[in-house]
C-alpha cells in the first residue's frame, strides 16, 4: 500500500543546469555597471541615493551594451515635474538605422516615483541641493541610474579628502609589505 507522497527533487533535463550550480550563473544575470561618474564623488558630498529608470530608445541601449556613454558631464534637473538627464553623450553605433535620426546628447527622462521627485525636488528649491549621477547599471535587463542628492564640496574639503585617500592607500601598502615578511 502506498503511502503518502514524498516530495521529489526538480527535474533534470539533459543540456540543463540546475539554476544555483554555480557563481558564474548569477553573474549573467545582468546585474553589471555600465558607466560610474567618479568627478561627482570628488566634486560634491553625497548624502542620498536614489535608483532611477532612464527611457531611451532603442539603438541607446544597443550602444550601452557595447560600453559607449561618456557619464562624467551630465546632471539631472526639474522640468515640469519631472526630472530629466542632461548632457550624457551616448554615442550612437555605426550600425545603426538609417532612419532613426540620433541624437547622442538629447535630453532622457529619468523615472521615479512621484513621492521621490516631489521629495528631490523639494531638497533642491528648498534646501540648494544638487541631483547628480553617480553609475548607470543593467538591472533585471534595464538601465538604471544611481542618482546622490548633493553638496558641493569647497577647495579645502577636495583636498582633505585626497589627502585621506592617500593615506589610507599607504596604509594599505605598508599592510601588506608587513603581512608579506611576517
Amino acid at each position: 500500500m502506498p503511502t503518502r507522497a514524498q516530495p521529489c527533487a526538480p527535474r533534470q533535463f539533459p543540456g540543463t543546469r540546475n539554476a544555483m550550480s554555480s557563481s558564474k550563473d548569477k553573474k549573467k544575470s545582468g546585474d553589471s555597471t555600465i558607466a560610474l561618474n567618479k568627478r561627482a564623488r570628488h566634486e560634491y558630498h553625497i548624502d542620498e541615493r536614489y535608483e532611477a529608470g532612464l527611457s531611451l530608445q532603442g539603438w541607446e541601449v544597443k550602444s550601452l551594451r557595447a560600453g559607449r556613454i561618456n557619464f562624467g558631464d551630465c546632471y539631472a534637473t526639474v522640468r515640469n515635474g519631472e526630472l530629466y538627464l542632461f548632457g550624457a553623450s551616448i554615442p550612437p553605433l555605426i550600425s545603426a538605422s538609417t532612419h532613426v535620426i540620433a541624437d547622442d546628447r538629447r535630453t532622457r527622462k529619468l523615472l521615479l516615483h512621484r513621492a521621490e521627485i516631489d521629495k528631490l525636488i523639494g531638497a533642491v528649491e528648498r534646501k540648494g541641493y544638487t541631483i547628480v549621477p553617480t553609475a548607470m547599471y543593467w538591472k533585471h535587463n534595464r538601465v538604471k541610474v544611481e542618482l546622490g542628492l548633493a553638496k558641493g564640496k569647497q577647495d579645502h574639503d577636495k583636498r582633505a579628502t585626497e589627502k585621506e585617500r592617500d593615506w589610507n592607500r599607504e596604509k594599505q601598502q605598508t599592510m601588506r609589505a608587513k603581512n608579506k615578511l611576517g
